[in-house]
């Protein structure tokens, strides 16, 4: 999992190694019933995330790996400093 500030917002950045999603699926996957078991853990996610005002996309190359990346806007997160 990586971590990191893009203009304003911060993506959590958590990928793998496997096959990847291709083009094709990459919108796909987080509809209801798109899967190979239940079909709902993505498209549970993304409506969670929603919410909350985040978004997730899956920006991985296919042969590769999967990568998802999660948005949070500026307004929900902040830098907490200790003293």
């Amino acid at each position: 999992m990586l971590v990191h500030a893009v203009d304003d917002n911060l993506v959590i950045e958590v990928k793998d190694d496997g096959i990847g999603v291709s083009s094709e699926m990459k919108e796909l996957i987080f509809q209801k019933s798109i899967g190979k078991n239940t079909g709902l853990g993505l498209f549970l996610v993304k409506g969670i995330l929603s919410i909350t005002g985040m978004e997730i996309k899956e920006t991985g190359t296919e042969g590769t790996g999967a990568r998802f990346e999660i948005i949070v806007p500026s307004s929900n997160w902040r830098v907490k400093t200790y003293q």
